[in-house]
Order: structure tokens, then C-alpha cells, then sequence
């Protein structure tokens, strides 16, 4: 057996482990019938007092009173404590218990009664050792604030911060309301490849992998969109597909290289289709797994109370900065205007380009909403119709709620002809060393030429509205196991 001796604490645990073998006792038992958890306990008390339960659970806290001692069981759903007398279990196996360290994994058996000072309590008939903690808790466990060791080491976290393991249960319900919902409006849950050929449906760098069979590279996939469109064109009406996605980007408070989405496409359906779906859906699963349209989020109220406003995307720049978009004629004006406000750009970008940065650079982060920002240029928004209005900009919006883009979606470009001509411009931005620029992509060209009814398009980001429901400051705290740079 291999072990890390550099602390006294872990050789003297594997010393009792090896103690414990001598004696017969196996250190990682098998399975504890178990019959409640502490949280039912607590709860039902008054129909459990004076009867018979069996827990399983981690000790957490431990003191003795000569023959008599206490400790504290933390389970899946909280703790509870436990008394347990030498009177009542013989002198060896007190002994014994005496013996067990804080981070033991044990079972016991007893009877629910309440304590002189009103804590109820399992008093122990019996118990036995089901796995043995050779490394002890941090110190200061209970209170845990080390983030680098919490998102490095997610188990230790979800042991000593109760409320991380909430945050995720959240996460789970909000996450299961989301399909309920969606099934509910008749959508079929799909799956779709997670290695592609061709990386698109997003403005994003891809990971790259190798198929050793085929001699092939393949790209984990940046979105499920391409695919999940050509089910569209297949006759699928309404599909969604929840799961990663893979981004070889930065890792920041509100970016992790993998994360989670649901896509969601709508046949004969519009943007402002996929407006009324997103904040019905986003308000009816916090409503059911908050209770609440009104959350708290770093220290600030966000109301999902419907309807969200709608605001263009221009009207927004200006209203926060002055700048006009729309009084800025060409490509050469856009520019200048960037610079005279700081901005870095290379000196080729279109104002379409420009305008997009003008907006992430001085306005994302001011809105708190929740608030749609509509009609997006057409040189940012590849894979959206034109508007009818003005054929510079698409219908595309995004969602924005405390200053985080949570959601974007399409009026889908359905035009086999403008997607080729805007593959190839985007392949151009490649050529010219933009390494997010869209691939061309002609299977999914070869389906839109078979035709694809008028389709709305919908992509919500998990992580990031989890983060608001749960008034977490990063992504990281919402994600079980975020990339880390190794030590």
C-alpha cells in the first residue's frame, strides 16, 4: 500500500488502519441498510420519538464525558447527533467508537429521543465502521474558504460547505424543470454528436482531437446548432438538445472552456417566438424550484416578473455611451469612432464588427435586466436572417440578466444561397487568421438547399443563469468540476 507520509496525522490514521486489520475489523465496510436520513429525522420527529432508526454519515464533530459520548453524523441531507454510553454498547466497542476519527464514515443504529437542551438526538444501540478516513479534514474545515483548494478538490468542498452542496442541487432541479417544461411544449429531447468534422453553429475556437481509425481530426463541438437544424429540415418541428460544450477559450468569473447549454429550435416560428420562450421558460422553472421571481444576486434584485422589455441594439449603445450607430455612415467612421473612444481594433473591421465591440466593451455589463437586445448586424451574426427593414442587421437577440449574456437566439437564415455567401466570408476572416471564424460547412449547406421551413433558433447558457439563481460570482462555484490548471 502506498501512502503520503508527509503528515504525522495520515501516518498515525493508517497505523489504526493497519491496527484494525489485526484486530479484524475491516476499515472499508460493506453496504448499511440504511432507514432515514438526518433531515427526516428532524422533520418527523414527533411521529419517529422512541423509535428505532438506522443512518450512515460522516462524523464531523466528536466529544466525550468518561463513559458517554456525542458527535455529530453529516449525511446527504444534513446532520444529526448521535449518544452513544458504554453501558449500552459494552465497554469494547465504546472503546472503539472512542477510536474513530473526525471524517469516519459510519453507520448506526438507534433510538430518536430529544436531549436536556432540545437537540434531537440518536441514541446508539449499535454501529459499525464503514470506511476509514486516512486523510483528515482541512483545517478549519468549517469554514472552508480556500477556493483554489474547493474547486481543485470539489469532494472536500461538498464535505465541509453544506451550502455548495444546495447550490447544485439547485442546479440539478433546475436543470430537470428545463426538460419538463420543454416537454411539456411538445420539444423532443435529441442527441447529437459531440465530435464534429466541421466546428460551427458559434464564433469560437475548437478543441481538436484525433479518430486514430479513420486518420481523421475532429473538433469537439462548440454548439449543437448545425446539427440540431438539419433535424429541422429532416421534419423534426420541435427539438432541443441540453448538454457541454467545448470552447478553447479563457477561463474567467464567467467562461469555463466546458459548459452547459440547451439549444432549443422551433419550426415556423420566429425570434420573437423564441423571446416569449425564454422568459416563460426562465420565470416558470425559478418560480418552481426557487419560489420566487425575485432574486437576490450579489447584493442587488433581479425580478423575472414577465414581460422582459425588448430594446435595439443600437438604442442601447446610445442610450448608454451617446454613440449613434445609426448617424455613422461606413466602415472608415465606425473605426474612427472606435479609437476616439479607446478601443483596440486591427483597422479592417467592418462597422457591423465595430459596433458589437462598442456594445461589449460599454454596455453588457450594465445591463441588469433581464432585457432582450435585439437586431444584431449582419457581419457578428452569421447564421440569422436579414432584417426586413434594413438588411445590415438580423433578428437576433440576446438575453442579458445582471450584466451576463445568458441567452441567444435567431430568426434562422434559411436562404441556402445568402448561408454560402456568408460561410465564405467568414472563411475569409479564417484565412486572415481569425481562428473563430465559421468553417464552411457543406453537408449543412446541402440540407438547407432541401429546404428548411422558417425556424426560430434559441440557446440558453446553464451555467450562467445558475449562477444568478444560486447569488454565485463565478461559474466555477456552479460547475462540479471546473478546468484548473494543474498543479
Amino acid at each position: 500500500m502506498s501512502v503520503d507520509y508527509h503528515s504525522d496525522q495520515i501516518f498515525y490514521r493508517y497505523k489504526k488502519i493497519e491496527e484494525l486489520i489485526k484486530q479484524g475489523v475491516e476499515p472499508y465496510g460493506e453496504k448499511y441498510e440504511v432507514t432515514h436520513y438526518s433531515q427526516d429525522i428532524h422533520t418527523k420527529f414527533t411521529g419517529l420519538e422512541g423509535k428505532t432508526v438506522s443512518i450512515a454519515g460522516r462524523i464531523m464533530t466528536k466529544r466525550g464525558h468518561g463513559k458517554a459520548s456525542f458527535a455529530h453524523i453529516q449525511d446527504s441531507r444534513g446532520k444529526i447527533q448521535v449518544y452513544i454510553r458504554q453501558d449500552s454498547v459494552g465497554e469494547e466497542n465504546y472503546n472503539f467508537f472512542q477510536e474513530l476519527d473526525i471524517g469516519d464514515i459510519i453507520g448506526v443504529t438507534g433510538e430518536v429521543f430529544k436531549t436536556r437542551t432540545g437537540e434531537i438526538t440518536i441514541n446508539i444501540f449499535s454501529f459499525r465502521l464503514l470506511s476509514k478516513s486516512l486523510r483528515p479534514l482541512p483545517e478549519k474545515w468549517h469554514g472552508l474558504k480556500d477556493v483554489e483548494l474547493r474547486y481543485r478538490q470539489r469532494y472536500i468542498d461538498l464535505i465541509v460547505n453544506p451550502e455548495v452542496r444546495n447550490v447544485f442541487i439547485i442546479r440539478s432541479k433546475f436543470i430537470q424543470s428545463i426538460r419538463e417544461f420543454l416537454a411539456k411544449e411538445d420539444f423532443l429531447e435529441v442527441e447529437t454528436p459531440v465530435m464534429h468534422s466541421v466546428a460551427g453553429g458559434a464564433t469560437a475556437r475548437p478543441f481538436i482531437t484525433h479518430h486514430n481509425a479513420l486518420d481523421l481530426d475532429l473538433y469537439l463541438r462548440i454548439a449543437t446548432e448545425l446539427h440540431l437544424k438539419r433535424l429541422i429540415v429532416g421534419g423534426m418541428e420541435r427539438v432541443f438538445e441540453l448538454g457541454r460544450i467545448f470552447r478553447n477559450e479563457g477561463i474567467s468569473t464567467n467562461h469555463n472552456p466546458e459548459f452547459t447549454s440547451v439549444e432549443i429550435y422551433q419550426a415556423n416560428a420566429d425570434y420573437e417566438d423564441m423571446m416569449k420562450l425564454t422568459e416563460e421558460l426562465v420565470a416558470s422553472v425559478a418560480q418552481k424550484v426557487l419560489g420566487t421571481l425575485k432574486i437576490d444576486y450579489q447584493g442587488r434584485e433581479l425580478d423575472l416578473s414577465l414581460p422582459w422589455p425588448r430594446k435595439d441594439l443600437i438604442e442601447v449603445i446610445k442610450e448608454i455611451t451617446g454613440v449613434d450607430f445609426s448617424s455613422i455612415n461606413d466602415d472608415a467612421e465606425a473605426r474612427k469612432t472606435a479609437l476616439a473612444h479607446g478601443l483596440e481594433i486591427e483597422g479592417n473591421e467592418k462597422k457591423g464588427e465595430i459596433i458589437l465591440t462598442f456594445f461589449e466593451k460599454f454596455c453588457e455589463d450594465r445591463l441588469w435586466g433581464p432585457v432582450f437586445v435585439k437586431d444584431y448586424p449582419v457581419e457578428v451574426s452569421p447564421l440569422a436572417r436579414r432584417c426586413r427593414h434594413n438588411p445590415q442587421f438580423t433578428y437576433r437577440f440576446e438575453t442579458f440578466m445582471a450584466g451576463k449574456e445568458v441567452a441567444n437566439a435567431f430568426t434562422e437564415l434559411i436562404d441556402p444561397l445568402d448561408q454560402r455567401e456568408r460561410f465564405e466570408q467568414q472563411v475569409k476572416k479564417r484565412i486572415a487568421g481569425n481562428e473563430e471564424a465559421h468553417m464552411m460547412d457543406e453537408d449543412f449547406l446541402t440540407a438547407l438547399e432541401y429546404g428548411m421551413p422558417p425556424t426560430g433558433g434559441l440557446g440558453i447558457g446553464i451555467d450562467r443563469i445558475i449562477m444568478i439563481l444560486t447569488n454565485s460570482p463565478s461559474i466555477r462555484d456552479v460547475i462540479l468540476f471546473p478546468t484548473m490548471k494543474p498543479k
